[in-house]
């Protein structure tokens, strides 16, 4: 088996049946785990996807919380690599009437690129389109191109160094604009121009050039040859921006204007934008396929919370779908009605604690948590271990999430991509150690909080505005009590702490707290982008600060030359085995150093739907992503 085989993704028809078999040999016991990756590698599968299909393949039936009477399993899935469409034929477009969706966070711009947080990422996709989409199993599925690329079709070369896309004929932007080859050029130029601060600038870097070799074809070269070349072009990373929005323009006034109401290839357009509050759509009408998209407009709310949110699908029925339910077993019972079901499909997300290198309290250069101002005693490792060992991950995954399989305590940072998950790593509950770590640094009791060299182990704790969060905090707080802290709780409303305007000090990339909790995850099989997230820099550019407008992806104000120089080299790997190698190393500075305790690992995304619609088609993926079949969403 060859390196470069292992790095295609699944394509033709015939290949996706013979995964499809495979697959099932797997689910009914005939193979082994091991026996399927060996054989999905041979088809094709990349390193990171097929592992993920054998992990979730485990977890499918799995309820996410509450007892398996309270749960629907998660719809079937359609074949590898297929975008689920059931029930699409001869429908008309529009003639659905309003599609009613409620979030927890409101978006406050449509941007993909520029958004930090998943609410205004997930909001502007249902405009901005990617070439290629990863189907619920993570194989690649085209989207804006005739053929996912591979050896197999001569698309993709032999040494993984470049790769050719045949975009779809007669596909309009929505102000009726041809969408050809040079709006690819151009979203790879606008991505890695640094004025534009765009927050998937790695993915596009990984490029040394595109090619618009005619209106419909593109060639792009790598810097270097790279297991992950599908990377930048799939999912939300990849969304492709129309290049005469900005021709002619003053780009910061275009940028602005595109993040206000963009102009998108995908089923539906922004009609109304009320920022940190809803986004009305309506069907596009140049959208490629004439029968869809089915609903007339989508009405995209933020607010409330998640039993509101689940009564309101399930029982009284106001609503059609209720994503991003963060809630606990209890509330699940008590606002669960027979109207809808809820579904968690397996994810790669972690609930997790992050703590700040950085003095929040002292202000440099205007703002606070400046980079080379080390935190007063989080950047005392003994201190970040105390904390790891004193938290009770296995309550707040079992009483506050429902617990494994779906939801076991966290042990990884990168999590649910089997293939890069790393085996070295545990966590232990454990205060009498906890105590004696802090004992053994000096850290000594005063008036029932340790204190050394006049500095007091005294942090502020923000989290969103939630109760399921909430009581994790609780539980976080009393843990750290019983070791000689003082933890002093602070809630954001989520649609601020998730706002990435540059002017809100009280959002997640400021960080102008000791410690915050939140879920964050790998979008990609080649979770590049977000391994980034404890990327330095040379000179600290990756790490959020006023110079880049908090839009660097480093929030924590982690700095390791190790880490950086792991990192480094894998956007350069081809070889499977070393991918695996660096991911899990990067996995394993994160974790062995407490960077971050994770708490929890989480489902995909817990949402709720109407018996109404036809839940198989929404098909949340592993990554998270939302509205990637958006325009396949119908009628039960």
């Amino acid at each position: 088996m060859t390196a470069s085989r292992m790095a295609s993704p699944v394509t033709s028809r015939d290949a996706r049946g013979r995964l499809a078999r495979l697959h099932a040999a797997f689910t009914q016991g005939q193979i082994d785990r091991r026996q399927f990756l060996i054989r999905a590698g041979a088809l094709g599968v990349s390193a990171g996807a097929f592992a993920l299909i054998a992990q979730n393949t485990v977890a499918q039936g799995a309820t996410p919380a509450a007892s398996p009477a309270a749960l629907a399993a998660t719809p079937a899935a359609s074949a590898a690599g297929e975008r689920p469409a059931g029930g699409t034929e001869g429908q008309t477009r529009g003639a659905g009437g309003d599609l009613r969706i409620l979030v927890p966070q409101a978006a406050s711009a449509l941007s993909v690129h520029n958004a930090t947080g998943g609410k205004d990422i997930a909001a502007a996709s249902i405009v901005s389109e990617p070439l290629l989409s990863y189907a619920q199993d993570t194989s690649l599925v085209a989207n804006l191109v005739t053929a996912v690329p591979s050896h197999e079709n001569g698309l993709l070369a032999a040494d993984l160094s470049t790769v050719t896309f045949h975009l779809l004929p007669n596909v309009v932007w929505s102000d009726g604009k041809p969408f050809t080859a040079s709006d690819v050029v151009f979203t790879w130029r606008w991505n890695v121009d640094q004025t534009n601060q765009s927050i998937d600038a790695v993915s596009w870097q990984i490029i040394s050039g595109v090619e618009a070799v005619d209106p419909h074809t593109v060639k792009v070269t790598f810097a270097a040859p790279t297991l992950g070349w599908f990377q930048p072009f799939g999912a939300n990373l990849g969304a492709i921006y129309p290049e005469h929005f900005w021709e002619g323009n003053d780009a910061d006034q275009a940028n602005a204007a595109f993040a206000a109401k963009p102009i998108g290839t995908g089923a539906y357009v922004v009609d109304t934008f009320s920022p940190n509050d809803q986004v009305i759509y309506k069907a596009n009408e140049r959208y490629r396929e004439p029968t869809k998209p089915y609903y007339a407009r989508v009405i995209l709310k933020g607010g409330g919370d998640a039993a509101s949110a689940l009564t309101a699908v399930t029982k009284t029925g106001d609503w059609d779908i209720a994503f991003t339910l963060q809630i606990d077993p209890t509330a699940i019972k008590a606002n669960l009605g027979d109207k809808g079901k809820i579904y968690g499909p397996p994810g790669t997300g972690v609930e997790k604690l992050q703590f700040n290198f950085s003095d929040p309290n002292k202000e440099v250069d205007g703002q606070r948590s400046q980079k080379d101002t080390p935190h007063p005693f989080l950047t005392d490792p003994a201190v970040r271990e105390a904390i790891a060992t004193a938290i009770d991950r296995d309550t707040i995954a079992t009483r506050l999430y429902g617990g494994p399989p779906s939801n076991p305590p966290g042990r990884n940072i990168l999590a649910g991509l089997g293939a890069y998950e790393s085996p070295n790593t545990t966590w232990t509950y454990d205060p009498a150690k906890a105590k004696q770590i802090l004992e053994d640094a000096g850290w000594k009791l005063s008036g029932g909080v340790r204190a050394k060299d006049g500095v007091k182990l005294v942090l502020k704790y923000v989290t969103t505005v939630n109760p399921q969060r909430q009581k994790v905090q609780a539980v976080v707080k009393q843990n750290l009590r019983e070791i000689g802290f003082d933890v002093n709780l602070a809630e954001v409303d989520g649609s601020v702490f998730f706002d990435s305007s540059p002017g809100n000090d009280q959002n997640f990339t400021h960080f102008y707290a000791d410690m915050q909790e939140y879920t964050d995850g790998a979008t990609s099989a080649f979770p590049l982008n977000y391994m980034k997230y404890w990327y330095a820099g040379p000179k600290g550019e990756n790490i959020a600060q006023k110079e880049n407008k908090w839009t660097g992806t480093n929030k924590v104000r982690y700095h390791n030359p190790d880490y950086d120089a792991a990192w480094d080299k894998i956007a350069a790997v081809t070889e499977p085995a070393e991918a695996v190698k660096l991911f899990v190393q990067l996995n394993d500075i994160v974790i062995d150093q407490h960077v971050e305790v994770p708490l929890v690992q989480v489902v995909a995304d817990l949402h709720a739907v109407s018996n109404k619609i036809r839940a198989e088609n929404i098909a949340v993926n592993a990554f998270g992503d939302t509205f990637w079949n958006i325009a396949n969403w119908t009628k039960a």
